[in-house]
């Protein structure tokens, strides 16, 4: 995968993550007891065998960025670009990550996916880049790229996206995708009221570079009225009316959509009791001293021994969380820094890092 260069959507705000997002950036917040949200599509990356990322950051980035440069570049061989970023790294040095405190030049705004591609162009279309691997670092699944890349090409296609199929009810929540007995795109509608498909874009998809460069600038001058700065909206629906030839890759697996508080429960609870969709084995493990694995009968992942004298069942408890004696936590999660009190209840959400809760918390209710 020499010629193909992947592009990190990492800049949206998170703001359906609620107070999970108060104090760092969504693809930093915590997941499966071992990582970080971000950590899941850079791995797929690195284990690809794709030689360069652009990272597409905007809100509270010092730390994401420099996560992926102590974690991540030159895993692999991957190169970490932080595009506009890459002349101050330059002066700052690349292993230790930027200075505290040290100021990054603005980005101009974006309101949408394609904005970002838009704003990093000269990044992402130079080179001998052939296919852009778009990614977001909010989705958590394991995944090598190098088969969907010979479905691509064997296809002669321009864009072949990553499909999976889900509960219909679901669907609505997604971005739905049509496509006829050649994996052909038929039809792709951003978050449908009524689903006409069990079929789902999983958000990752390979595009030919020149093409989306082309398309990119055709959409870009409509002016507001008929561009919403969007991949799923925009980019992809033109692509498929104006009959290019835009292509469906079945993703089989564990894939998840991580965007809001619910879902970022729901998706630990998942971890716990169907392990073999996720095998706690095949996650990154970014956070120190990271060793999760689940414990029966409690069904409890943790790194370190349970807690004594305190009940816990069906939760995940990460590296440098503390539970006193006494407290009682289900169904829940316990982030890095955080202490349960003697006596607290945990029951169906989040203890945040830094917080010491004494009184009871039930519901995602409280973290919204």
């Amino acid at each position: 995968m020499r010629d193909v260069r992947a592009a990190l959507l990492s800049g949206g705000r998170g703001e359906r993550m609620g107070r999970l997002t108060d104090t760092e950036c969504k693809p930093m917040v915590p997941y499966a007891g071992g990582c970080r949200l971000v950590d899941f599509s850079v791995a797929n990356v690195a284990r690809s065998g794709v030689p360069q990322m652009v990272v597409m950051s905007q809100h509270l980035e010092h730390d994401l960025i420099n996560h992926l440069l102590r974690r991540w570049d030159g895993c692999s061989g991957l190169h970490v670009h932080l595009g506009p970023y890459e002349s101050v790294l330059g002066q700052a040095g690349r292993g230790d990550g930027l200075p505290d405190g040290m100021p990054l030049p603005p980005r101009p705004p974006e309101r949408g996916t394609a904005d970002a591609l838009l704003t990093n162009a000269e990044w992402l279309f130079t080179g001998d880049c052939r296919d852009l691997l778009i990614l977001h670092a909010d989705h958590v699944y394991s995944f090598g790229y190098a088969p969907m890349l010979r479905a691509h090409r064997d296809a002669a296609a321009d864009v072949t996206i990553g499909v999976q199929r889900i509960e219909r009810r679901f669907v609505k929540l997604f971005g739905m995708v049509e496509v006829d007995q050649e994996h052909r795109v038929r039809r792709l509608v951003e978050k449908p009221p009524d689903p006409t498909s069990d079929l789902i874009f999983t958000a990752f998809c390979l595009f030919r570079a020149d093409v989306l460069e082309k398309v990119l600038d055709v959409l870009s001058r409509r002016g507001d009225d008929g561009w919403q700065h969007d991949i799923s909206r925009d980019v992809l629906p033109y692509m498929i009316a104006e009959g290019y030839n835009v292509r469906a890759f079945p993703v089989s697996g564990y894939w998840a959509d991580i965007g809001t508080v619910e879902r970022y429960l729901l998706g630990h609870r998942e971890l716990i009791r169907s392990p073999a969709g996720l095998p706690l084995t095949d996650l990154p493990l970014t956070l120190p001293g990271a060793r999760p694995r689940l414990v029966t009968p409690e069904n409890v992942i943790t790194s370190g021994p349970l807690p004594p004298r305190a009940h816990v069942r069906e939760s995940v408890l990460y590296p440098g969380s503390v539970i006193e004696p006494g407290a009682r936590v289900e169904r829940s999660v316990v982030l890095p820094g955080a202490r349960v009190g003697a006596g607290a209840e945990l029951l169906d959400t989040v203890a945040l890092s830094g917080e010491h809760l004494t009184e009871p918390r039930s519901g995602v209710g409280a973290l919204t």
